[in-house]
C-alpha cells in the first residue's frame, strides 16, 4: 500500500510534468499543497467521480485557480473524466486542461477560479446555498442535504478586498460547513510577502466570527487530518485552516521561493526534484498500485448509493418535498410556468400608471416570489432603494436558514461572487441589488456569471442622470454600454411596468446565463402594448409605435428615453414626417434574433435613425450608422433635481426633434 507522502508526489509529478510540458504554468502551489489534498480527498471529500453532479456531494473549491494542476491530478487520479493525455494538454487549445479551472468544462470542477478570491466568495454562496436548502427540505431523521464546502486558498486570495467581504458575511451567518485550508506559505510573484502582507490572518478571521486552527504543518499528514475533523466538529461558525506550507515543495533549489510560482522548474531541476522526493518514475508515468489507492469510484458509488437509499425512505415519507428538491435541482421551473408568466405580462401591459421600474420590479417580484420557490434574493445594503424586498420575504439570520433573502450589507462584490457560488450550487435562483453606478465594483463577478453561463440576475436600480440630487458621483452614464460589452450577459433597461416584467421573466427562463436589469429611480409613462407586444419584447427590440406611412426616420430608446423618443416622433408626425419608435429594451437579447427579424424592426433601407439613452452615446453607433445621430451623455452628471440635469444636459424631446430635423 503506498504511503500518504507517495500519494502526495503523485499529484507532484504530473503538476511538474504537466507544466514542464505546457512550458507554461505554475507548478509551486500543487507541490506544496498536495499533502492538503491527499488527505482532504483521501479521508473526507463526500464526492463520486463517476456523478459529478451528485446532489449531496461534497463542494471543492480551488481559489488560487492559478495552481489548477493540483485539480486536474486529483480528478484524474481519483477517477473523473480526465485522461492522462488531457494531463499531458495542459493549457492547449481546446484541452480540458485550461490554464485555470473552467466550469463546465471539465467534470468535477465546480466553479471557474483565477481572478483571486472569487473562488473563496463562490464559497461562501455555496455553503449558504446548503444551509438554506437543509433548513427548507430536512426533516426529523432525514438530513437529505448535508455536504461541506471546502476551499483551497493562499495569500493572494486573502489580499484582494473581495475576501473581506465574503468572508466577514460568512462569519456572520455561522456557516458552519464552511472549511477553508489556507496555503500560507509567505510567497507570492514579487516575492516574499511580509514587505506587503503583513496581516495578523489567525486574528482577522477570529473578528469575523469563524474557528480559526492555527500553524497547522501543511505537510505533515496527522496535523492536517486532526485539524479538518476538529473543523468539521464545528458547526456555527466557518473554519478557516492556517496551513504552514513550502511553495514548490520538493525541490532542491527553487523551493520557498517566487521561482517556482509561475514557471516550469527545468527539466534538470525536475531530475533532482524526482530524486529528492524518492519518484523513480518517469514523466506522466502513475504506477498502478498508486492509482488504485487514489481511485474514489467505488467507494463513491457507495456513498451515494447510501445517500440514494436515505433519499427514497425520505421520498415516501415527504413525496412533495422530494419532488420539489429534485424539479429545482434539475433548474426546472415549476409546471404552471408559462400559464402564471403570460397572465403577469398581460396584466402589466394593461396598466396606465406611470411608476419607476424599480417599483414596477417590486411589484413583479411580489408575484414571482409566490411562483417560485427557489428565489433567493437580496441587496447591498439598498433594499428600500432597490425595491428587492419582496412581499413575504425572509431574511437568513445565523441559525435560522429557512428564508429567501439575504442582507448583504455594503459588499457589492462578495454579494455578487456568493449569487455565483448559490446557482453553481443549485436549487435556488439568486438575484442580488444594488445601484446601477456600484456594478463597477461587481463587474469581475458579473463577468465570472457571464464566463460560467450562470443565471444570477443583477438588479442595478437608479440606473442614469434620472436618479437627480445624488449627483455624478452616484449618477451612472457609462455602465449600461460597459455591461453591454461583457459577451453572455444580457442587459435589460425596461422603459415601464410591461417592459420590466419582460426582463425579469426572460431572466428567470435563461438557465444558460445571467441577467442584469437597469432600473429607473424617477417615474415612467407607461406605453400601449397591443397583444402582439407579448412575444416581440421578449426579443429585445420592437416596434413600440408608427405614425402612418413607411417611416422615413426610425427613433431608437431604451429606459427612461422611451418616452421622450415617443413625444418627439408623434411631434414629427404632426410635422408630416413618417416615424418608427423602437424599443429596445435589452439590445443582446435583440442582436440575438435572426436577421430577417431584425431587419424588419430596423429595416437596413432607413438609414435616417437616432438612437436616445441618457449615457455614453458610442454603443449606439452601430445600429444609427454614419447617416444617424444619438442623443445621450457624454460627461458626467449634475447635482440637482431628474428633470433640471435631463434638462442641462440635453436629453429632451426637444434635442430629439432638433436632430432630426437636421438629419
Amino acid at each position: 500500500m503506498p504511503t500518504r507522502f507517495e500519494l502526495a508526489n503523485a499529484v507532484r509529478a504530473l503538476a511538474m510534468d504537466a507544466v514542464q510540458k505546457a512550458n507554461s504554468g505554475h507548478p509551486g502551489m500543487p507541490m506544496g499543497m498536495a499533502d492538503m489534498a491527499q488527505v482532504l480527498w483521501g479521508d473526507f471529500l463526500q464526492h463520486n467521480p463517476a456523478d459529478p453532479h451528485w446532489l449531496n456531494r461534497d463542494r471543492f473549491v480551488v481559489s488560487n485557480g492559478h495552481g489548477s494542476m493540483l485539480l486536474y491530478a486529483l480528478l484524474h487520479l481519483s477517477g473523473y473524466d480526465l485522461s492522462l493525455d488531457e494531463l499531458k494538454n495542459f493549457r492547449q487549445l481546446h484541452s480540458k486542461t485550461p490554464g485555470h479551472p473552467e466550469h463546465g468544462l471539465t467534470a468535477g470542477v465546480e466553479t471557474t477560479t483565477g481572478p483571486l478570491g472569487q473562488g473563496l466568495g463562490n464559497a461562501v454562496g455555496m455553503a449558504l446555498a446548503e444551509q438554506v436548502l437543509a433548513a427548507q427540505f430536512n426533516r426529523d431523521g432525514h438530513n437529505i442535504v448535508d455536504h461541506h464546502t471546502y476551499v483551497f486558498a493562499g495569500d493572494g486570495c486573502l489580499m484582494e478586498g473581495i475576501s473581506h467581504e465574503a468572508c466577514s458575511l460568512a462569519g456572520t451567518l455561522g456557516l458552519g460547513k464552511l472549511i477553508v485550508l489556507y496555503d500560507d506559505n509567505d510567497i507570492s510573484i514579487d516575492g516574499n510577502v511580509s514587505g506587503w502582507f503583513g496581516d495578523d490572518t489567525p486574528a482577522r478571521f477570529e473578528a469575523y466570527g469563524w474557528n480559526v486552527i492555527r500553524a497547522v504543518d501543511g505537510h505533515n499528514p496527522a496535523a492536517i487530518k486532526a485539524a479538518l475533523e476538529s473543523a468539521r466538529a464545528q458547526t456555527d461558525k466557518p473554519t478557516l485552516i492556517c496551513c504552514k506550507t513550502v511553495i514548490g515543495f520538493g525541490s532542491p533549489n527553487v523551493a520557498g521561493s517566487a521561482k517556482s510560482h509561475g514557471a516550469p522548474l527545468g527539466d534538470a531541476e525536475i531530475a533532482l526534484t524526482r530524486e529528492k522526493l524518492g519518484w523513480t518514475h518517469a514523466p506522466f508515468a502513475i504506477p498502478e498500485a498508486i492509482y488504485q489507492a487514489w481511485d474514489a469510484r467505488a467507494a463513491g458509488a457507495q456513498r451515494q448509493a447510501q445517500w440514494q437509499s436515505q433519499f427514497d425512505a425520505y421520498a415516501q415519507a415527504y413525496p412533495a418535498e422530494a419532488a420539489e428538491l429534485l424539479r429545482r435541482a434539475r433548474g426546472e421551473l415549476p409546471a404552471d410556468w408559462v400559464q402564471s408568466i403570460e397572465a403577469l405580462l398581460k396584466q402589466t401591459a394593461q396598466l396606465d400608471k406611470p411608476v419607476a421600474t424599480r417599483k414596477a420590479s417590486k411589484a413583479v417580484l411580489d408575484v414571482l416570489a409566490a411562483q417560485l420557490p427557489e428565489l433567493f434574493g437580496g441587496s447591498a445594503d439598498l433594499s428600500e432603494s432597490n425595491c428587492t424586498d419582496f412581499k413575504g420575504h425572509v431574511s437568513v439570520r445565523h441559525g435560522a436558514f429557512a428564508g429567501n433573502y439575504v442582507n448583504y450589507g455594503v459588499r457589492e462584490f462578495g454579494m455578487a461572487a456568493a449569487m455565483n457560488g448559490v446557482a453553481l450550487h443549485g436549487g435556488l435562483i439568486p438575484f442580488g441589488g444594488t445601484f446601477l453606478v456600484f456594478s463597477d465594483y461587481a463587474r469581475n463577478a458579473i463577468r465570472m456569471a457571464a464566463l460560467m453561463h450562470q443565471r444570477s440576475i443583477f438588479v442595478l436600480t437608479h440606473d442614469s442622470i434620472g436618479l437627480g440630487e445624488d449627483g455624478p458621483t452616484h449618477q451612472a452614464v457609462e455602465h449600461v454600454s460597459s455591461l453591454r460589452l461583457i459577451p453572455g450577459l444580457h442587459l435589460w433597461r425596461p422603459a415601464d411596468h410591461f417592459e420590466t416584467a419582460v426582463a425579469w421573466a426572460c431572466a428567470i427562463e435563461r438557465s444558460n446565463g445571467p441577467s442584469a436589469l437597469a432600473l429607473s429611480r424617477q417615474n415612467l409613462t407607461p406605453n400601449p402594448h397591443p397583444e402582439s407586444h407579448l412575444n416581440d419584447a421578449r426579443k429585445g427590440g420592437y416596434v413600440l409605435w408608427q405614425s402612418s406611412g413607411a417611416p422615413e426616420l426610425i427613433l431608437i430608446a431604451t429606459g427612461s428615453e422611451v418616452e421622450l423618443a415617443m413625444a418627439a416622433g408623434k411631434q414629427l408626425a404632426e410635422q408630416g414626417r413618417a416615424v418608427r419608435v423602437v424599443s429596445m429594451p435589452c439590445a443582446d437579447v435583440f442582436l440575438e434574433q435572426d436577421v430577417a427579424y431584425r431587419d424588419a424592426v430596423l429595416p437596413p433601407s432607413v438609414r435616417k435613425r437616432i438612437a436616445v439613452e441618457a449615457g455614453v452615446t458610442h454603443y449606439w453607433r452601430a445600429f444609427v450608422g454614419l447617416d444617424g445621430d444619438v442623443v445621450g451623455v457624454d460627461r458626467f452628471g449634475e447635482s440637482a433635481p431628474a428633470a433640471q440635469v435631463f434638462e442641462y444636459l440635453g436629453v429632451t424631446v426637444a434635442a430629439i426633434v432638433a436632430k432630426a430635423q437636421q438629419l
